[in-house]
């Protein structure tokens, strides 16, 4: 069984950053992707940025250029370094492991930007 807790979250001020960590209770070299989802109140959870095993990464147009997901598999964690925030960047964010056909979740961590 493989736990995820994330952790960082908090409240800024627009234009501010935050850095969520993840850290994992196995190696994460296994794991097939990581990636960092997020659910805003009355929305559904979306993707944000995502990390495969091989070191290719994806993200949502709306975090590119702003948002930097990463990991250090000596540690089992996994990051993502928010920049420019926004308050629609206002959500819960999960973190996520696709790990042997299944896919794991944390708990979430709040993120809310002040205008």
């Amino acid at each position: 069984q493989v736990q995820l807790v994330e952790s960082g979250g908090g409240l800024v001020q627009a234009g501010g950053s935050l850095r969520l960590s993840c850290t994992a209770s196995t190696m994460i070299f296994r794991f097939n992707t990581m990636g960092w989802y997020r659910q805003a109140p009355g929305k559904q959870r979306e993707l944000v940025a995502r990390l495969t095993r091989a070191g290719s990464t994806n993200y949502a147009a709306s975090v590119r250029d702003r948002f930097t997901i990463s990991k250090d598999n000596a540690k089992n964690a996994m990051y993502l370094q928010m920049n420019s925030l926004k308050p629609e960047d206002t959500a819960v964010y999960y973190c996520n492991a696709f790990y042997e056909q299944d896919d794991y979740w944390g708990q979430g961590t709040q993120v809310t930007v002040s205008s």
